[in-house]
């Protein structure tokens, strides 16, 4: 079992910026590739950003390309999320995700990923 939490969320105005965290615990956290994905009030879940076991690797929807960076601390356990020039449309609670699989594989898919987080809310006002 691999036990996530995320942390960071909160309300900003337009233009503002969030650091979301994910904090790992329960196995070796270097063997899972790690994702973010969000969901607002009535959507689906969707890809925002994943990145491969030693970090090397990453992969971002295009809605959020320019603008969330996703990185890891393999030391700490723990992936981020760096959230720049956000918009309303950013809103949405965030989790993220591990996967186990092969070593160069960066999901896209939620079904790619084992083990989900909580998750922490995201309100970007006007």
């Amino acid at each position: 079992q691999v036990q996530l939490v995320e942390s960071g969320g909160g309300l900003v105005q337009a233009g503002g910026s969030l650091r979301l965290s994910c904090a790992a615990s329960g196995r070796t956290f270097s063997n899972y590739a790690m994702g973010w994905f969000r969901q607002a009030p009535g959507k689906e879940r969707e890809f925002v950003a994943a990145i491969s076991r030693s970090g090397g690797r990453t992969s971002y929807s295009d809605f959020v390309k320019g603008r969330f960076t996703i990185s890891r601390d393999n030391a700490k356990n723990t992936v981020y999320l760096q959230m720049n020039s956000l918009k309303p449309e950013d809103t949405a609670v965030y989790g993220c995700a591990a996967a186990s699989g092969p070593t160069a594989v960066v999901p896209t898919s939620g079904r790619g990923y084992n083990y989900w987080g909580q998750g922490t809310q995201v309100t970007v006002s006007i």
